[in-house]
């Protein structure tokens, strides 16, 4: 992943110990680089401590155990993009994305570039491999999901976003394109039961028989 730190900022750290002060964030604040040298425990030996962790506006955000509901949509969404998907696409899920220094968010279901999808070494992507973005609204995220979110990707020019809600254990996807005159979503469509659409590919999904 390309550095997203400035060589000013870089010789503030000492590069490699992100938590030498933990709780208290590093000199200059966390950034999008920072994740990628987080250890596999925690301060205090905590095992998979930051295995789900993303950085939205400077902050470390520690994402809860997701409920069923939450892993059927993720898994049948990725499953019904890739089986209608052209070869220059690729559905992923959990994958971050660097927006900016200060922004690594990790959405639930990401639509990159084919090519780029090729290189499994990779650990995030940037705007421009991406095509469209999903969250999946938990109890716990709904604040950053609906709002907080949207407004990074849209500003970052993620030309598609998806909010999909939980509606008596049904999903709901609210389907927005990037306006980029002002840098902000539109909502298109609001869709229960059949995900129809002709953008970014041509998409057909029963929503009421995921894969699963």
């Amino acid at each position: 992943m390309t550095s997203t730190l400035s060589e000013e900022t870089s010789a503030t750290r000492e590069v490699g110990d992100p938590l030498a002060n933990w709780p208290y964030p590093p000199p200059g604040g966390w950034t999008a680089d920072d994740l990628d040298r987080l250890p596999q425990e925690g301060p205090h030996g905590e095992p998979d401590f930051f295995k789900h962790v993303e950085l939205v506006d400077g902050a470390l955000i520690f994402m809860s155990p997701q409920k069923r509901f939450h892993e059927y949509v993720l898994y049948g969404l990725r499953t019904s993009l890739n089986a209608q998907a052209p070869d220059r696409l690729k559905a992923v899920t959990q994958m971050d994305v660097v927006l900016g220094p200060r922004q690594r968010p990790c959405p639930d279901v990401l639509l990159i570039d084919g090519e780029v999808a090729k290189d499994r070494s990779r650990t995030a992507y940037r705007p421009e491999e991406v095509r469209l973005v999903i969250e999946v609204v938990s109890p716990e995220s709904e604040f950053r999901d609906r709002e907080v979110k949207p407004k990074r990707y849209a500003k970052a020019g993620i030309p598609h976003f998806w909010l999909v809600e939980n509606n008596a254990d049904e999903p709901v996807v609210y389907v927005y394109e990037l306006d980029p005159v002002n840098h902000s979503y539109a909502v298109t469509g609001i869709h229960h039961g059949r995900l129809k659409l002709t953008e970014p590919f041509p998409i057909d999904i029963d929503l009421t028989e995921l894969p699963d």
